[in-house]
């Protein structure tokens, strides 16, 4: 996949419905052992609740998700919290709904919603990134060159991760892939073929709060 979306920093959201408190705790995950570790952890944290329902997703096109009530009534709690997740978009992330039961039922439609709100209280506290598939690209170029590479950067979707000045200027970038191509052409075309170009590696980055991660 040329890119996909992933919790970078879980986080918690809650609501209240007719008394019954609903906490949602939201983690990356990377295999279904952190899922099933996470999901313990918070069982041990919330042991005095009434139901600890969870949903998650795993992989570049979710190839495993599960999802439990956990004492609810079937399809009113894991499901809905799935479908949230999958709706979002977002991958290799798992989410508990904790519940304190308030003493009235919410019947059917209202357990749904309050699990489908909750689950999404919890993935809008948190910090969610979009990891590209990019290339990693080192330039090299004398210093009468460097100003207009350092133009064309700056109008691109590059991010700059490194430069080295020398007896020459080394700039080393990443970009999505799809843009590679006419970027370094482009390059090419206003140096006069003289700056030195080179596709280091193929990789996933994001930009997570103006901090570039390599993946």
């Amino acid at each position: 996949m040329d890119g996909y979306k992933i919790v970078y920093r879980g986080g918690e959201g809650e609501i209240i419905e007719k008394k019954s408190r609903f906490i949602a705790t939201v983690c990356p995950i990377n295999t279904e052992e952190d899922a099933v570790s996470f999901i313990e952890s918070m069982k041990k944290k919330y042991w005095d609740a009434r139901h600890n329902c969870h949903a998650f997703v795993i992989g570049e096109r979710n190839e495993v998700s599960r999802c439990s009530d956990d004492g609810e009534p079937s399809g009113t709690a894991g499901k809905p919290m799935l479908d949230v997740l999958l709706g979002a978009g977002v991958h290799n992330v798992c989410v508990v709904v904790t519940r304190y039961f308030g003493g009235t039922l919410l019947g059917t439609g209202g357990l749904v919603r309050a699990y489908s709100r909750t689950t999404m209280a919890g993935l809008e506290n948190s910090i969610i990134i979009e990891k590209v598939l990019s290339h990693r690209i080192k330039i090299h170029t004398d210093y009468n060159g460097i100003g207009k590479i350092q133009y064309i950067l700056g109008k691109s979707q590059a991010m700059t991760v490194g430069s080295e000045y020398t007896d020459e200027v080394t700039v080393e970038i990443l970009i999505d892939r799809d843009f590679s191509e006419a970027l370094c052409k482009e390059i090419t075309e206003v140096t006069s073929g003289k700056a030195g170009i080179e596709i280091l590696e193929e990789c996933y980055c994001a930009n997570a709060d103006g901090e570039v991660i390599v993946f």
